[in-house]
């Protein structure tokens, strides 16, 4: 009896939430994409699998870290969605009106020169077979929505009009039994390991936020561990260290923090989400983990040890704006508060 784990690719480099007709384009792996292939691989690197992974860059970059190197099969490719490909589908929408009304009670329906369904089912079946015969043991199939759809329909008994249900979440695997039929046994699941400091770090260095940032993160989480350690109160260092080290992972985009949040919670870290999110704004001053996470990034500039007037004196030209300069008083107010608190709590002062 052999196991076949059919593994959609990570999140591709588009924004969180956006709905785009990818099909044949070929978009790499966004941060939250690469972070999520790197937990693919923590779950899955020790079951020794033969990996096969369509040629799409944000295929092959999804199975790097599953240990084998990937055997690429053109036949497990996208559905190439012909005009339709690489668009976001408010444009579709806006330009095939009529096309896309039609889809909702003809769900199979593509424009004219896209492949149908039926086609990629077609296409996707023998190569699966394929891989079976060329693969030892236990495989790992990486591909796109469509490909495992028509996998889980024809081993499911769904016709491809009732298929869609059967798609998977970005980043997630089913697992099917092969001992000359093939059965589904375990839906699909997302890793989830425990968040350590340890795979912090290895998620830090997948969303590759810049030399610089990384730096940054670093420090802030020694100086923070430093500062939690100080206080006589019951914290969670372990979740202290990762969400610092994580905190700054979508600092390239625009409302890093609470963009860096959604990543995290969409990798199942609801906990480090909470504290990172508040290291820009903080919504409570109770010293908790939150609390010094955002201090200890107030005593930081890059990764350099700083007073927290130092910090915001370096930080003030950039406020342009009245409703800039007001943010960045009360984010001053706010650090100079937490400051005195802890040095009170501590009774000697932790953070100058």
């Amino acid at each position: 009896m052999r196991r076949l784990y059919l593994i959609r690719h990570g999140h591709p480099d588009f924004p969180l939430g956006a709905h785009m007709c990818l099909g044949r384009t070929d978009t790499p792996l966004g941060p939250l994409g690469r972070m999520q292939a790197l937990l693919l691989g923590e779950a899955l690197r020790a079951e020794r699998l033969s990996v096969f992974a369509s040629p799409l860059a944000r295929c092959r970059e999804t199975a790097a870290p599953l240990g084998a190197a990937a055997v690429l099969v053109p036949a497990l490719a996208e559905q190439d969605m012909g005009p339709w490909d690489g668009l976001d589908f408010e444009t579709i929408r806006a330009s095939w009106p009529e096309l896309y009304a039609r889809r909702r009670s003809e769900p199979l329906l593509v424009p004219p020169g896209a492949e149908s369904l039926a086609q990629v089912q077609r296409r996707v079946l023998p190569a699966l077979r394929d891989c079976l015969d060329r693969g030892t043991g236990d495989l790992a199939v990486v591909a796109h929505a469509s490909v495992i759809q028509t996998i889980l329909a024809e081993v499911c008994g769904v016709p491809l009009e009732e298929s869609r249900p059967l798609r998977i979440p970005y980043a997630s695997y089913a697992v099917l039994r092969w001992d000359g039929a093939m059965r589904m046994e375990r839906e699909a699941v997302r890793p989830c390991p425990p968040l350590t400091r340890t795979l912090a770090e290895k998620l830090l260095t997948a969303a590759a936020p810049g030399a610089q940032v990384e730096a940054h993160c670093r420090a802030v989480a020694a100086e923070a561990l430093r500062i939690a350690q100080a206080l006589p109160l019951k914290l969670d260092p372990e979740l202290l260290a990762a969400a610092a080290l994580l905190h700054d992972i979508a600092r390239r985009e625009k409302d890093h923090a609470l963009l860096g949040a959604a990543w995290l919670r969409e990798l199942g870290y609801d906990g480090a989400a909470v504290i990172a999110a508040q290291h820009h704004d903080l919504l409570c001053e109770t010293i908790d983990e939150a609390a010094i996470l955002y201090l200890a990034d107030k005593c930081l500039r890059d990764d350099r040890r700083v007073t927290i007037e130092e910090r915001f004196a370096g930080s003030a030209a950039r406020c342009r704006t009245p409703e800039a300069k007001a943010a960045h008083t009360v984010r001053r107010e706010t650090a100079l508060r937490l400051r005195d608190e802890v040095n009170r709590i501590c009774g000697r002062t932790v953070v100058e």
